[in-house]
């Protein structure tokens, strides 16, 4: 997909008095939006020990329902993103710390007029540390042009449970993703090394309507669990519906890395999934039961 569509500035009639051409404005230049956050264990729990923002992205105040673990909301006033948005998004957890990231509600990428929106996200996570990545929907309006970046940087023994989902139309007023570009890339490191490398790429409906793609689904979501091992994987399986006409899930073990991946056609579905196969997988992984964030419930 192409990086971004130049627009060629555009003359407006010819001035009468001048005998000149008028250009017209150039269109304004979308947020730019930048968001670090860095933890670390203090005073018996995980804190937020430097944090730095630009334009309209924020946190709210940290959550401590179950102790240690640091519950953080990402916030985006503005509630959706345009063309020529950008936002940037970096955490990093350090040795000792638990973190727990969500939104409160679902990222909306709207019609572009063909200008690139942009949403990038760094995720760092040390040895002896902890982070859930645990976002709701990005929802991509027909006629956008989007590019979403997830980079998972792992040090040996760190331990992670993150999904993304993504949402091609509003299938919920049956609205398709008749026409516009998508490119979603998920990349998973450890110590450096890439284990994992996923694309979601469409123009339109094709990939919706692929065989090869989601099959006439809208939605889809993919769920990353390190270390994974064979019981745990056996665990997942058990979590993930059977004969459903709203939802498919399969889940593979490859180089350690559990991954689930989803088609559907609802959000309710996918979430009732995803929140199941991570209520069953974090006793196991983290011994601590799941503790839902607050907001899931409003």
């Amino acid at each position: 997909m192409e990086e971004a569509v130049a627009v060629a500035p555009q003359l407006a009639a010819t001035d009468t008095e001048s005998g000149h051409p008028t250009p017209t404005p150039a269109q304004p230049a979308g947020w730019e939006a930048e968001l670090s956050l860095r933890y670390a264990p203090s005073g018996g729990a995980t804190r937020i020990v430097e944090r730095s923002r630009r334009g309209p992205l924020a946190v709210q105040r940290p959550f401590y329902p179950e102790g240690e673990v640091c519950h953080t909301y990402l916030l985006h006033p503005p509630g959706g993103v345009v063309g020529g948005d950008s936002l940037d998004i970096r955490i990093a957890v350090e040795t000792g710390a638990s973190a727990l990231i969500t939104t409160p509600g679902a990222t909306k990428f709207y019609r572009s007029g063909r200008r690139l929106a942009t949403q990038t996200q760094l995720l760092r996570v040390d040895a002896g540390a902890t982070l859930e990545w645990l976002p709701q929907e990005n929802i991509f309006f027909p006629s956008t042009t989007a590019k979403v970046c997830t980079r998972i940087e792992l040090a040996s023994g760190a331990r992670f449970i993150g999904w993304d989902i993504q949402c091609l139309g509003r299938p919920v007023i049956d609205e398709v993703f008749n026409d516009g570009a998508v490119d979603c890339r998920t990349e998973l490191y450890r110590d450096g090394e890439l284990l994992l490398s996923d694309r979601l790429h469409t123009e339109g409906r094709r990939l919706v309507d692929a065989a090869a793609g989601l099959r006439g689904f809208p939605m889809q979501a993919t769920l990353l669990i390190a270390p994974g091992e064979g019981a745990l994987l056996d665990l997942v399986r058990q979590q993930l519906p059977v004969n459903d006409s709203q939802l498919e899930a399969g889940a593979t073990l490859i180089d350690g890395i559990l991954v689930v991946r989803l088609i559907g056609r609802r959000t309710e579905a996918m979430m009732r999934c995803l929140c199941a196969v991570w209520r069953a997988v974090r006793p196991a992984l983290l011994a601590r039961p799941a503790c839902p964030p607050r907001i899931w419930s409003t």
